[in-house]
């Protein structure tokens, strides 16, 4: 093997092993951002959607949504956004849904406000930042499933917003281990992809 050739194979494996110890991090960062709750006070609490089913949430949605209702009834932020737009063949849109559902909770339907247009992670977190308005690195306590909060942490501050990760622990998601395994591998795609692209 020519001495060209040989460098070229050890750079190969070189650059190999480090993107996959590189995506090893990933994965253990997104576990352990899951596993941390950060709940205290902000300026807003948002709820990240999930499916809705004919005008009643998902049980991943509820489990998103009773969490968020137990955050405010602590008093931990003086509003609520919640995020999520309409599906192909959906008569109305996740943030809809979650809103009236919050409501039925005991929170106020004027301390509520929605993003219907995001149908992705990065358009509902662009979305709450626009509700936020042009304060400066807002705090916001951002509500969904374990698997998904590294990537919205990092999504948060992309946007400059100052993110509080509580993840909820009551989704179906969490109880089933080869699903939240399936979550976990595509999140460790999503998130540098996040960190490299950001919102756009």
């Amino acid at each position: 093997m020519s001495a060209s050739r040989s460098f070229l194979v050890r750079l190969f494996y070189g650059v190999s092993i480090l993107l996959v110890l590189l995506w090893v991090s990933f994965v253990v960062a997104i576990v352990d951002a899951g596993r941390r709750d950060q709940a205290g006070s902000a300026d807003a609490i948002i709820v990240l959607g999930a499916a809705q089913y004919e005008g009643r949430p998902s049980p991943v949605l509820k489990a998103r949504l009773d969490h968020a209702a137990s955050l405010w009834t602590r008093g931990l932020a003086p509003r609520m956004i919640v995020t999520g737009g309409q599906g192909v063949g959906d008569t109305t849109s996740e943030a809809a849904v979650g809103k009236r559902y919050l409501v039925q909770r005991g929170v106020p339907a004027d301390s509520i406000s929605m993003d219907t247009e995001g149908l992705t992670t990065s358009q509902s977190m662009v979305a709450a930042r626009r509700v936020l308005g042009t304060k400066s690195y807002p705090s916001v306590l951002i509500v969904s499933d374990p698997f998904h909060m590294l990537r919205l942490a990092i999504l948060a501050r992309r946007l400059h917003m100052i993110p509080l990760l509580s993840p909820t622990r009551t989704s179906p998601i969490s109880t089933r281990p080869v699903q939240q395994l399936r979550y976990v591998m595509a999140e460790s795609i999503k998130a540098p992809y996040a960190m490299v692209v950001g919102s756009n």
